[in-house]
């Protein structure tokens, strides 16, 4: 179809308005979550009950469908023959124009600093200023275009939904007011990207999955394995693709796609929850192919090199679903804070949302059962009690950190003894609701000598005592093994590994900066700049793009963050992100998320027994 097929990277640019007003700047600023909160007449702080003016002129979403026809359809195969980026093509290019978006925004308040008070504003005190200072704004300047496009490629001819000759033409660019343009954009990209998405699937099948001589080296189990239900995966997502043109092909002015997002969500996504489980024996399975088998080996290696592939791996089309099932949840934030607030669409993206949600925990769970289950059974085979014996292994149970640690020996007059035997060398295993302290044994073994509930743990570091005493901390376990109070004096090879082992055995314990559950208006945030894996289980795995508040520093490049738009924490190296100047883009990132996990919201709660899901203005 002529509309989607020549404008897939479009989807890619959305939310990169370079427009020199503030609430621009303010409305990208997320990132993954870019976007802003609009009121119920988009563009614009005032109702139409308000603002006369506005009520009469064709600038609401059902007055634009009234005006606007539906485009003639085409085969929504021709759409993903004629797409011409693969899914991890668009989903890199789309996080680094985040992130330059960010940096622009950042250099302009950098700019601006000497003369601009109002960075110091709370949110509530500049959004009636926004009210105040949107009248006299010049509409053509909210209109323009990005500067700077990172996503063109020479497959496409249009960068964004208004360059399509059909919204050219139509005039409905001059009808709609700048937020609306930008939700079709949003909109726009969520379905543009699915379509990249189906292509990259169909490539892993046809071109992988189903080559002949790959059957012939794999086993039935290790091509099970390896691919999993992956044909039940690209089904869902052509089903999927195919209501969503439909949905396109109504009105070049979409309506909505979040009621489809939430009718698949809760209906048909579960096949990704049985595809991400399987990603733990996936990955084994695939590195010992590529160790054993020399023929699977250059196979592989030879497939990798069709231009198909554009130079990418297989296990980069292995992991597809598990990227695009958590991309579409952040694609569902993007819209949710451009639709108008407390409006059916509001409601709509918020039942989806919630619905995809479940899916990435169910997704996240998976995984995580099935490493937890082998790594608590070959911890628990290497542990030798000296006291009471403790059940390590069980559903409920996990590890969140293992490490050997100093501890200090001998009376306390003896501390400042320059001696070898000051400290010695024991070994923690930190579970989710137990803590084991063991010595290190001949044989790879851990002997046992006390243990206690985690919720009853307390830490207090110590104050500079010198190089000696560096980085140690109080440990105490108000009840351990023997049923009475014992405390240990322990020191960390550096200042983060003391911080991050003090975070994880008391969780409740203070940071330096205030959490985002707290709905503090300001807080430190970085942004990634470099993709990291967590090495440790107290580790945050880093995308590109993502934002994270700031709870806690050390000295020697490490962060405890939180991710803002799942609020999951851990500890990750300072150099692989960069942190947001701009007070007015952390705000607006802080609301947008406030926003977006809103579920319980009184006013909701009320329009959810009163609409009936999926019910849209069409005319």
């Amino acid at each position: 179809m002529e509309l989607l097929a020549a404008a897939f990277s479009a989807a890619c640019a959305v939310d990169h308005d370079s427009s020199t007003s503030d609430s621009d700047a303010r409305d990208s600023a997320a990132g993954h979550l870019p976007g802003s909160e609009s009121s119920s007449t988009p563009g614009n702080g005032a109702t139409p009950e308000e603002c006369p003016a506005l009520a009469d002129s064709p600038t609401t979403l059902t007055e634009a469908l009234q005006m606007i026809h539906p485009i003639p359809a085409d085969s929504w195969r021709n759409l993903i023959e004629q797409i011409g980026l693969l899914y991890q093509e668009y989903r890199d290019k789309s996080t680094l124009q985040e992130i330059e978006t960010r940096r622009q925004q950042d250099a302009e308040i950098h700019a601006n600093a000497h003369g601009s008070p109002a960075s110091e504003e709370t949110p509530e005190e500049e959004e009636d200023e926004e009210e105040e200072e949107d009248e006299p704004a010049s509409p053509p300047e909210r209109k323009a275009l990005p500067q700077i496009c990172l996503l063109s490629n020479p497959h496409s001819r249009f960068n964004l939904w208004q360059d399509l000759p059909e919204i050219q033409s139509s005039g409905v660019l001059e009808i709609l007011q700048p937020e609306e343009i930008k939700l079709q954009e949003a909109m726009f990209e969520l379905v543009t990207s699915e379509a990249s998405y189906y292509k990259s699937l169909s490539l892993l099948v046809s071109h992988f999955m189903e080559n002949e001589r790959l059957k012939k080296i794999l086993h039935p189990s290790e091509a099970h394995i390896l691919f999993s239900n992956v044909l039940d995966v690209m089904a869902v997502s052509e089903r999927f693709l195919l209501e969503l043109e439909r949905r396109m092909e109504e009105n070049i002015v979409i309506s909505d796609v979040c009621d489809i997002v939430y009718h698949y969500a809760a209906n048909h996504f579960s096949v990704y929850i049985t595809y991400v489980s399987n990603q733990t024996y996936q990955e084994r399975t695939y590195k010992q192919l590529l160790q054993e088998k020399a023929a699977f080996r250059e196979l592989i290696a030879q497939l990798e090199l069709d231009p198909k592939c554009r130079g990418l791996p297989l296990s980069s089309f292995l992991i597809l679903p598990f990227q695009r099932i958590t991309r579409l949840k952040l694609l569902i934030q993007n819209i949710l804070k451009r639709v108008e607030e407390r409006s059916e669409r509001e409601c709509t993206a918020l039942e989806a949302h919630k619905e995809l949600e479940m899916v990435v925990k169910a997704c996240n769970e998976g995984v995580r059962k099935m490493s937890r289950t082998e790594q608590m059974i070959s911890i628990q085979k290497k542990m030798e009690f000296k006291i009471k014996s403790v059940p390590i292994i069980s559903h409920s149970r996990w590890l969140l950190k293992q490490g050997e640690l100093q501890q200090m020996s001998g009376p306390k007059t003896s501390r400042t003894l320059r001696t070898k035997k000051l400290f010695r060398e024991i070994y923690l295993f930190l579970f989710n609701d137990l803590l084991v302290i063991c010595r290190q044994i001949p044989g790879d073994k851990y002997q046992v000598f006390d243990s206690a509930p985690r919720g009853l743990l307390r830490v207090e570091e110590l104050e500079d005592q010198g190089q000696t005493l560096a980085n140690v901390f109080i440990l105490r376990l108000l009840e351990n093994a023997d049923d009475r109070e014992a405390t240990y004096m322990l020191k960390a090879s550096s200042q983060s590994e003391m911080k991050r082992w003090m975070t994880s055995l008391a969780p409740n314990r203070r940071t330096k900066f205030v959490s985002f559950t707290s709905r503090l208006l300001d807080c430190p945030q970085v942004q990634c700049v470099h993709p990291y894996v967590a090495q440790q289980p107290d580790e945050l795995t880093l995308e590109l793009a993502d934002i994270l508040n700031i709870l806690e520093k050390t000295e020697d490049g490490w962060i405890f963050g939180e991710r803002l738009h799942d609020q999951e924490r851990g500890w990750f190296p300072s150099s692989m992100t960069e942190e947001i100047l701009n007070p007015k883009i952390r705000s607006q990132n802080l609301k947008e998320c406030f926003r977006v996990h809103k579920m319980d919201d009184p006013q909701r709660s009320q329009n959810k027994d009163r609409r009936k899901l999926g019910s849209r203005n069409r005319q």
